[in-house]
């Protein structure tokens, strides 16, 4: 049963405050199957409370109790976890069993083929249990090796691509990775190489090229840093409040996360960021800038809908590349933006790989509700525009369990009111 929210801002028009956030989900998904890969040398501290990695721990720690079982046979659920449905389809290639992965029927939407026919080429069993090319998969493992080469579209998901180097030192003829195309999504695949690497897994990447050997993991600790992507959230906040200062602690001003770069995206509305002794804190104290030009988010696209939102509350007629991957998330993310944009009179034209805010209608009703489409960012992408809408209605506002689970306490804390609706 989905419950809806009426969220209204009842706060002053200073927002002060610190915010303790989550950590990182891309960290902890990645450092959780590394743990696993590893045979538990490698140690993981600060994981994440959200849904997505608190599916997979529990999935790793059940499948570790079949550890070398060639026996089993066993169904393996995801639900909507996106990251565990693709990192899973490689570690499991190489494990001891039968297994079906399955998840959620958007998860069984969304497609698998590009990783599914990269894990064939080095010898995995893998068939589809349903429709071609997606989800479920049939995974017999272990994979008996055919080949240390595989060529990879690279405007593609990156997690097709981690979920891979993740694999490559536990192969025994290692791997390389020819990427084909650009790269999008290019500091999440940074990420995985600098958290193997931590763990002791050298690499080297020429040009195209990617190259791990086959390597064992030294015992090593990886401490996640809290989450960009819920960073975000508060920049929209302080980008849409009349005054603004928010602090969060703990995250590094060099950080392993691609959505770190929202610091210097802000920067576009008038934000400014500052280290502070135990992490960073921004604020709005400059003019709007570069509106006109095309702001490209391929290599963050899960900022996509925080940005496009607050440039749409802004009346600003921003274009924006780089948002290919946003069809395949959790929902087709640009036809919703496009749909729930509408209703504060805003398009979002598509031309040629070119998505353009036309702002001409821009107005905020007394009430608007928003739909989410099972996807969390899109409640908290539209969230902050409480700000500016007496009484903004959330559809299924527990979405965000999936990766900030506190948010909406969190907001309360700023002067946010989150009142709950009896359930649909």
């Amino acid at each position: 049963m989905h419950k809806n929210a009426i969220v209204s801002f009842k706060g002053t028009q200073n927002i002060q405050a610190e915010i303790q956030l989550t950590g990182s989900k891309s960290e902890c998904n990645r450092a959780l199957i590394i743990k696993s890969l590893s045979k538990n040398l490698v140690k993981v501290e600060n994981l994440s409370n959200a849904a997505d990695t608190v599916t997979l721990n529990a999935i790793l720690s059940d499948l570790d109790t079949y550890e070398n079982d060639s026996t089993i046979e066993k169904t393996v659920d995801v639900g909507p976890a996106g990251t565990a449905m693709r990192f899973l389809s490689a570690y499991l290639s190489a494990k001891n069993g039968n297994f079906l992965l399955t998840g959620t029927e958007r998860m069984k939407q969304r497609p698998i083929g590009i990783l599914a026919d990269a894990l064939k080429q080095i010898g995995a069993d893998i068939s589809y249990a349903e429709q071609e090319g997606f989800p479920p998969l049939t995974i017999n493992g272990p994979l008996e090796q055919t080949s240390s080469h595989i060529k990879i579209k690279g405007d593609i998901s990156s997690q097709y691509i981690s979920a891979l180097l993740m694999l490559a030192p536990t192969l025994k003829q290692g791997l390389t990775l020819e990427i084909v195309g650009e790269l999008t999504s290019k500091p999440y695949v940074e990420m995985t190489l600098a958290m193997l690497a931590e763990c002791g897994i050298a690499h080297e990447w020429n040009e195209n090229l990617i190259t791990i050997q086959h390597q064992a993991f030294k015992p090593s600790t990886l401490i996640v840093e809290p989450d960009w992507s819920a960073a975000s959230y508060w920049y929209s906040i302080v980008a849409l409040a009349k005054e603004a200062k928010i602090s969060l602690p703990h995250l590094r001003d060099k950080s392993l996360q691609g959505d770190s770069q929202i610091k210097s995206i802000m920067q576009i509305f008038g934000l400014s960021t500052t280290k502070t002794e135990n992490g960073i804190a921004f604020e709005k104290n400059q003019a709007i800038k570069d509106t006109d030009k095309v702001l490209d988010l391929k290599t963050c696209p899960d900022l996509a809908q925080t940005i496009v939102v607050v440039a749409a509350a802004l009346g600003l007629n921003m274009a924006f590349t780089g948002l290919e991957t946003l069809k395949i998330k959790e929902t087709d993310r640009v036809a919703a933006l496009q749909n729930e944009l509408a209703k504060i009179g805003v398009k979002l034209n598509e031309d040629n790989l070119i998505y353009t805010l036309d702002c001409a209608g821009l107005n905020f009703p007394k009430k608007v509700s928003f739909a989410t489409y099972e996807d969390h960012r899109m409640a908290m992408a539209f969230a902050p525009l409480a700000l500016l809408i007496e009484e903004l209605e959330i559809e299924d506002y527990n979405v965000v369990e999936k990766s900030y689970p506190y948010f909406w306490e969190d907001l309360k804390k700023v002067g946010f009111e989150v009142e709950p609706l009896s359930a649909l």
